[in-house]
């Protein structure tokens, strides 16, 4: 159990934490708001670590290899799904972004059985970037930010959407070759 495969275990750890504070309450306590908002961006942070180490000091493991986007997909999701719960991003929103962490799960799923690693990618990872900060925003309500927190959670749906058509792209000899 190495550095990173621990900040992975800690992120995983600190969803029901971020969960429970974010809708305490109805979500009404502000102070438990910015608790959250912590929460989620020590989380994202651990995130980043987390793979910088384990790609600079050749740390990388195939549970690091699975359960480091299956962290990442449970604290984005959960935090999207809470934020449905509190009325302050629409469900299509969030089924779209959900749907599209499906359809690449999927994907890499038949690459592997293929023996076939798929890298994330720049719109992947801008995609992921622009997630995180809009549920930083959504979280935190600050009223002379709503127009920036609106733009924020548009552009990453946006990108929610041209990562996996980019993806698709790049990879639909996947699913040439693949057994589907």
């Amino acid at each position: 159990m190495n550095l990173p495969n621990k900040l992975t275990i800690l992120r995983v750890i600190m969803i029901p934490f971020f969960v429970l504070a974010l809708l305490y309450n109805g979500g009404e306590n502000q102070t438990l708001r910015y608790v959250a908002a912590a929460i989620f961006i020590i989380a994202s942070l651990t995130d980043m670590l987390d793979g910088k180490i384990a790609r600079k000091y050749n740390l990388v493991t195939n549970f690091g290899k699975f359960m480091d986007p299956l962290a990442d997909k449970l604290l984005v999701c959960s935090a999207l799904i809470c934020l449905v719960e509190l009325k302050e991003l629409p469900a299509w929103m969030v089924i779209v972004i959900i749907s599209r962490e499906f359809i690449i799960s999927g994907f890499r799923l038949v690459a592997s059985d293929n023996g076939v690693v798929i890298a994330a990618s720049y719109w992947g990872k801008f995609k992921t970037t622009f997630q995180m900060i809009a549920v930083v925003l959504l979280i935190v309500g600050i009223p002379a930010l709503s127009m920036v927190t609106t733009a924020v959670v548009w552009i990453a749906l946006i990108l929610t959407v041209i990562s996996l058509v980019d993806y698709i792209a790049k990879n639909v000899n996947v699913l040439k070759e693949g057994k589907m």
